[in-house]
């Protein structure tokens, strides 16, 4: 099958399927990723358990969201989806609007490493996930959100490297698309925050940046400072409830006096902690 025409075809998505001459020319000509009033979302991920006992499916997404939490926003989960052929994104795109419901962004999980040293493994990283870029821009998503882990005992600087070069391949369609491409730290390379700021320097679009989960802090992960290095460049926020509320007021003012603002998107584990999350983010950003 041929990927690039695997939605964008059937969608009508000319846009996406374009080649780009460069990514800095399509960064001139292409819409600019908008500036978003502040708002809360759910990600789906928040809620995983429940789909694996088999209590709903993402079809009921934003009837959870809206009848159950009154939340504005979703944030997919790939390999979630069951059966993303046309009727179903309309479906889902239906439900949307019936209830009120904005779709944020997509998580992509499992479609492959930008941080191979071998060049087809990093083309097919590209490839893999142009199917959810046509998605998110069918369903009105902002951007999708990807991992970027590396392999263990490899270089930094290779791994620097190599990850530009996916990810630029990958910005030669998102662009277009008007889908900007975030990076999670999920582990490897990207729970280094310099490293991830290198990156973001080296590929150098506005279509490119972080998508800060924010966990719970650790000897070996300090998400206070990863939060400060990486805000710059994020266009979303993986949001965790903190050991206490402080912890969270300090975080989520941190990032307002740097100057962010867009969906927050909560991914507490569990409807309490999403009770919890929604409450604790309505009062520090006087929603």
């Amino acid at each position: 099958m041929d990927r690039r025409n695997f939605i964008g075809k059937t969608m009508a998505l000319g846009a996406a399927s374009m080649v780009a001459p460069s990514i800095k020319a399509y960064s001139a000509i292409s819409t600019s990723p908008q500036i978003r009033p502040d708002d809360i979302s759910i990600a789906q991920w928040a809620l995983v358990q429940e789909i694996r006992d088999g209590k709903w499916k993402t079809l009921d997404f934003p009837k959870i969201a809206r009848e159950d939490f009154d939340i504005n926003g979703i944030e997919f989960v790939n390999t979630l989806f069951e059966v993303p052929h046309m009727d179903y994104l309309n479906q889902l795109k239906t439900n949307a609007d019936a209830f009120g419901v904005t779709m944020v962004l997509i998580m992509v999980d499992a479609e492959g490493d930008p941080c191979s040293p071998d060049k087809k493994v990093r083309r097919q990283f590209d490839i893999n996930h142009r199917k959810w870029i046509d998605i998110a821009n069918y369903l009105g998503c902002h951007s999708i959100r990807t991992n970027c882990r590396g392999r263990e005992g490899e270089s930094k600087e290779d791994g620097l490297k190599w990850a530009a070069d996916a990810y630029n391949m990958l910005l030669e369609y998102a662009i277009p698309a008007n889908i900007s491409v975030l990076i999670e730290n999920h582990g490897g390379f990207s729970n280094d925050a310099d490293w991830m700021v290198k990156l973001m320097e080296k590929v150098d679009s506005k279509y490119f940046g972080t998508y800060p989960d924010w966990r719970s802090p650790s000897d070996s992960f300090d998400n206070f400072d990863y939060l400060k290095k990486t805000l710059p460049y994020a266009q979303g926020m993986s949001y965790r409830n903190q050991p206490t509320e402080e912890g969270s007021a300090k975080m989520i003012k941190l990032a307002k006096d740097m100057g962010f603002s867009g969906w927050w998107g909560i991914e507490s584990s569990g409807r309490d902690a999403i009770r919890q999350g929604k409450e604790i983010l309505t009062k520090y950003l006087s929603l």
